[in-house]
């Protein structure tokens, strides 16, 4: 089964509020996008051979690994080509969710993915683990079951929504209990390689604003060009520049919604593009559309 889903998947979505993915099998040929998005993200590898970088930090997947994601921080899945890569995931606004969090008494249920820093909780696929991976199921079918009917008789059920929105509270409830538990973040040891490719990242974190290259990297880092270049790509999936490009991106997309007195000149300046020019050709070659449509397009969301 063929189905690479890049930085949106084309699964079951409601509206802009909630996107679930139960068990998607497979790799495609192409590689798996750098990417952020504002939702909050919950993702649960089922089985497979998988590295997953967050940020700087890559964790090496066993069955039964949760992440918890706050969507914005750069993320990205490496699955070794040949291996049954299986996951699910479930995408939310927790904008959706603050109306009944509140009514609930519940506002901190949130807490994992605003405090913890994208964390991994590793289940083992124990009891808590499973219950996990059955709500996701219960929520991509209540899903699934709502695109029908909106499908068959034009409009939703009364409580359709509501009763996805009570699921995902109950499955927030079982994470939240989950991730107080002393040891449910896991600390990964680190191959001298991985070690490498996180300081590789690290540094791309803190310097690309400016003028990155692999020979100033490399001289900087203590490492060939070829070795920084071959164990980035060995562990990561992805290039130094295409990391570096990734940061890049990510940050633009926050300054074009969180700056809007930023002209465009300014934040192409800011986030170490070479030109203006360049920085609009990259930027509607990865969201679909120039960097004034998407701050339009964000501000009116913050407004409406």
């Amino acid at each position: 089964m063929n189905d690479h889903l890049p930085s949106f998947y084309p699964g079951q979505p409601m509206g802009d509020w909630i996107n679930s993915f139960y068990r998607v099998h497979g790799v495609e040929a192409h590689p798996f996008n750098f990417h952020s998005h504002h939702e909050y993200e919950i993702y649960f590898f089922h089985s497979g051979d998988c590295r997953y970088l967050i940020n700087n930090r890559i964790y090496d997947l066993q069955p039964g690994d949760i992440i918890l994601l706050d969507g914005m921080t750069l993320h990205k899945p490496n699955p070794q080509p040949g291996s049954t890569y299986i996951r699910s995931m479930i995408h939310f606004s927790p904008i959706w969710l603050q109306e009944l969090l509140v009514i609930l008494g519940t506002p901190n249920l949130l807490d994992p993915f605003q405090k913890l820093n994208n964390c991994l909780l590793r289940t083992g696929y124990d009891e808590a683990g499973i219950c996990v991976d059955e709500g996701l199921k219960r929520i991509s079918g209540l899903i699934a079951n709502q695109e029908a009917e909106l499908q068959q008789k034009g409009k939703k059920s009364n409580t359709s929504e509501a009763e996805i929105k009570l699921e995902l509270v109950q499955l927030l409830v079982k994470i939240y209990k989950m991730s107080h538990k002393e040891l449910a973040q896991h600390s990964n040891k680190r191959t001298e390689k991985e070690h490498h490719a996180e300081g590789i990242a690290s540094w791309i974190n803190d310097h690309y604003t400016e003028k990155v290259s692999l020979d100033r990297l490399a001289n900087e880092m203590n490492l060939s060009k070829y070795y920084a270049s071959h164990v980035f790509k060995e562990v990561t999936g992805f290039t130094v520049m295409e990391y570096v490009m990734g940061c890049r991106f990510n940050q633009v997309k926050y300054l074009l919604e969180m700056e809007p007195d930023q002209t465009l000149g300014e934040i192409s300046q800011a986030t170490g593009f070479e030109s203006i020019a360049h920085f609009s050709r990259f930027f509607k070659g990865k969201s679909g559309v120039t960097p004034s449509q998407y701050r339009k397009n964000r501000l009116n969301i913050g407004i409406s």
